[in-house]
């Protein structure tokens, strides 16, 4: 791992900051490519001498010629691209989503097809949005038909099959991946960050209501992390998309696991009965075959974990609540 270098887009986002923490422990070289300049979910997980390892690029994905100068200057021999806007962005500036999580996944395509083969491969972030609603009650493989339902996930399915036409037309190797709800210290946005935002309030002794319920497929953010540095340093041929699988359960048996952590808040956490319109456990056979097991945190040990974390940020006085009263 050390005589690689990976380009991490959007590695201030919550996926982004795990994989890099993960790479750092690797003892890899990691380059971010952020439009933020703020590393505050880095600074969630990591200490101060972690955070002075990374390069730090500020730019804008969206724009088309960023990219190629610091593969090239950096002698960048992996891509993990995580740089994207989320379901609420998407659905009140669909323009503004396509641009970021289309055209912005196109620069990466392009950017890595210049600079062949030095860029050996691409692990890119789809979604389980893709899927759209899905009535059965048994885990989807990732054969079966795709239906989104919002325009995130018409962006994820669209950049699914631009990686197969790079593949197709220029033999550009890649690997998506489709997580559904990730968790851990610094998932601080979007719906099914709920999850995440109960474990924090019950650190800070506050209410919380979580937006949907049902079931759904829980995967911690160490174990996101895992998954996408091993797409990214397989060698492989061919345009690939998996699906993401944690542990599937219910909204009440999370809750249940945050008040056995923290009984305090026992009776302070809520949730909705309406279940998200994604298909509450994916089939992850396909890449456990491909990849290997991959790394599984059970999910009591997973809430324990984080609120655990986000107790130490509370006893530094670093531990933000503005996301709670989102």
């Amino acid at each position: 791992m050390q005589s690689n270098t990976f380009l991490v887009t959007g590695a201030h986002g919550f996926i982004g900051a795990w994989v890099v923490k993960r790479l750092l422990a690797e003892g890899a070289q990691v380059v971010i490519f952020d439009r933020s300049s703020d590393p505050y979910r880095l600074r969630m997980i990591m200490d101060e001498d972690e955070l002075a390892r990374p390069v730090f690029i500020e730019g804008d994905i969206v724009s088309e010629n960023s990219l190629s100068p610091v593969i090239a200057g950096y002698n960048v021999t992996h891509i993990i691209h995580l740089a994207g806007l989320q379901v609420p962005v998407c659905r009140a500036d669909p323009r503004l989503g396509a641009l970021v999580n289309v055209v912005g996944t196109i620069n990466v395509f392009e950017a890595a097809l210049k600079h062949r083969p030095q860029v050996r491969s691409v692990a890119y972030a789809s979604s389980a949005a893709v899927f759209g609603r899905f009535d059965e009650d048994r885990p989807v493989r990732e054969d079966e038909a795709v239906n989104p339902t919002n325009h995130y996930g018409a962006f994820k399915r669209c950049n699914e099959d631009n990686a197969r036409i790079y593949h197709l037309e220029h033999g550009l190797p890649s690997i998506g991946l489709r997580p559904l709800t990730v968790y851990g210290a610094g998932r601080d946005f979007g719906v099914t960050s709920d999850p995440t935002k109960a474990m924090k309030a019950s650190v800070v002794g506050r209410p919380f209501h979580i937006r949907f319920g049902g079931k759904t497929d829980f995967l911690y953010a160490a174990d996101a992390a895992d998954a996408f540095i091993r797409a990214a340093v397989l060698e492989t041929d061919g345009a690939h998309v998996f699906n993401l699988h944690g542990d599937t359960a219910a909204i009440a048996d999370i809750v249940a696991e945050i008040e056995r952590v923290r009984p305090e808040a026992k009776g302070s956490l809520t949730w909705d009965e309406t279940p998200l319109p994604i298909p509450p456990e994916l089939d992850a056979t396909a890449l456990h075959t491909f990849l290997g097991r991959t790394q599984q945190t059970p999910i009591a040990d997973g809430v324990r974990e984080t609120i655990e974390r986000f107790e130490a940020l509370q006893r530094e006085g670093r531990l933000s609540t503005a996301d709670l009263d989102v």
